[in-house]
């Protein structure tokens, strides 16, 4: 699994984060994007998992 740019976004009065890791499908082999914004202290869960 390769870790993509991760993007700051502000909305408002909350800090978001937009995450993009690279995962390797079973079925195929073939690569696939997951992204996910959510609060920057989830981030490293979200790589880890």
């Amino acid at each position: 699994m390769a870790k993509k740019a991760v993007a700051s976004l502000q909305t408002g009065s909350k800090r978001l984060a937009k995450a993009i890791k690279m995962v390797k499908s079973p079925k195929t082999g073939a690569y696939i994007f997951v992204e996910s914004i959510m609060d920057p202290s989830k981030v490293n869960d979200f790589f880890n998992k």
